[in-house]
C-alpha cells in the first residue's frame, strides 16, 4: 500500500497554514500570518484572526497544491485543526476542510492542534520509537504528554496552572518595553545579559508544591517576581537591567521545563523527550535541553525553527499517522473544540 497523501488545514489563532504530507514526507508548507495586524493592538484580536483566515483560506490552499503539484482529487485525506484554539478561527478551518470533503468525497479528520505540535516532528527525524515523553510548549500551552502512538495513545502527564511559558515571555517582555510578540525579543536580549545576576522563582519544584504537581508548570508567580523587581528598580530611580532581566527570566523558565521533562522521561523509562510548539524555538531551552539530556543518555528531538510556530504541516502529519493507524475518519458534522482535552487526538 502505498503512503497516504493528506492535507492538513490549520488556523487554531493567526496562523493560515495548508501543507500536503505523503506519509512522513513533506511536499508543500505554505502559512500566511495576520501577525502584523494583530501587533497594533499588543496580542491577538479573534475578529481579526477569524477575518484574516477567510481571506487567505482559498489563496493559501491554491499554493499548497500547487507547491506539491497534485490537486485534490488526488488525496487519501483531509486533516483540520478541531482544537484547542480561538472558536471563530477554528471555526473558519473546520467549516472550509468539511465543504472540500464534501466536494471531493475524501475522509475528514478533525485532529488535535497541541498534539500535532510533537506530531510535525516526523517529518524532520523520521519515525517515532515506540514510547516518548513529549513537551508542547507555546504562547497558549504548555503539556507534557506520554506517548505510545502519537495516533492512538497519548496520556497527559502535566499542564500548566496558570500562564503558559510563551504567555509569560510575551507578558515580561511588556515590562521589558518589548514590541509584541515578546518571546522572539526577550530571547535575543537575554543573550546579552548575564543568567546568574539575578535568581527568579521556579514554581513548583520544591516542598509540597513538586509532590503535588510532579509534572504540572506555573509561571504566574515569576512573571510576578519580575514585575516586581523592575517596579522596585523603577521606585529607587535606577535604570533596569534589562538583558539581566530577561537572561534571568529565561533561565527560570528553560530551568523548570527541562527539569520536569527529564524527570517525566526517567520515572517513565523513555529515552527520547520531543519538544514542540512556538517556545521551542528559545535558545536557552534548546541549549539546556540538550546539555541536560546528554548527561543522561537521552535523546531530544527538537524540529527547526520553522516548524515551532503554527503550521499546516503539523496538521498533515498527525492526520497521516491517523491513516497509517487505520482510525476511523471524522464525522462531517465534527464540532469544533476550543478546550480539546490533550488526551484526545481526534473528533
Amino acid at each position: 500500500m502505498s503512503e497516504p497523501l493528506i492535507l492538513g488545514i490549520e488556523t487554531s489563532c493567526d496562523e493560515t497554514g495548508f501543507a500536503v504530507v505523503r506519509g512522513r514526507e513533506l511536499l508543500a508548507d505554505v502559512t500566511a500570518s495576520s501577525m502584523e495586524e494583530h501587533a497594533r493592538y499588543g496580542g491577538i484580536v479573534p475578529e481579526v484572526a477569524s477575518r484574516a483566515h477567510l481571506e487567505a483560506f482559498v489563496p493559501t490552499l491554491d499554493a499548497a497544491l500547487e507547491a506539491a503539484d497534485v490537486d485534490l482529487g488526488q488525496l487519501d485525506g483531509i486533516a483540520v485543526t478541531a482544537g484547542p484554539g480561538l472558536v471563530g478561527s477554528l471555526t473558519v478551518g473546520v467549516s472550509g476542510a468539511k465543504a472540500l470533503a464534501l466536494a471531493t468525497g475524501k475522509p475528514l479528520y478533525g485532529v488535535n492542534h497541541v498534539i500535532g505540535h510533537a506530531a510535525v516532528d516526523e517529518l524532520v527525524h523520521g519515525p517515532f520509537p515506540d514510547r516518548f515523553v513529549a513537551l508542547v510548549v507555546s504562547g497558549g500551552h504548555t503539556s507534557l504528554l506520554l506517548v505510545d502512538d502519537i495516533a492512538t495513545g497519548v496520556v497527559e502527564l502535566g499542564q500548566t496552572l496558570d500562564d503558559a511559558a510563551g504567555e509569560a515571555f510575551d507578558k515580561v517582555g511588556r515590562l521589558l518595553g518589548l514590541p509584541y510578540p515578546g518571546g522572539p525579543h526577550v530571547d535575543r536580549l537575554s543573550r546579552e545579559g548575564d543568567r546568574d545576576a539575578i535568581r527568579f522563582p521556579r514554581g513548583l519544584t520544591s516542598g509540597k508544591d513538586k509532590a503535588r504537581h510532579p509534572y504540572d508548570f506555573s509561571f504566574s508567580g515569576l512573571k510576578t517576581a519580575v514585575a516586581r523587581y523592575v517596579e522596585a528598580c523603577q521606585d529607587r530611580g535606577e535604570e533596569v537591567p534589562a538583558a539581566d532581566v530577561a537572561a534571568g527570566f529565561s533561565e527560570a523558565v528553560a530551568d523548570v521545563l527541562v527539569t520536569k521533562s527529564l524527570a517525566a522521561c526517567e520515572r517513565s523509562g523513555c529515552d527520547t523527550l520531543v519538544i514542540g510548539g512556538g517556545f521551542s524555538a528559545n535558545s536557552r531551552l534548546r541549549e539546556l535541553a540538550a546539555e541536560r539530556a546528554a548527561e543522561r543518555g537521552i535523546t531530544v528531538r527538537i524540529p527547526p525553527i520553522r516548524y515551532c510556530t503554527d503550521n499546516g504541516a503539523m496538521i498533515a502529519a498527525l492526520g497521516s499517522a491517523l491513516v497509517r493507524s487505520g482510525a476511523a475518519p471524522s464525522p462531517l458534522d465534527l464540532p469544533t473544540d476550543s478546550g480539546m482535552p490533550l488526551e484526545l487526538v481526534r473528533v
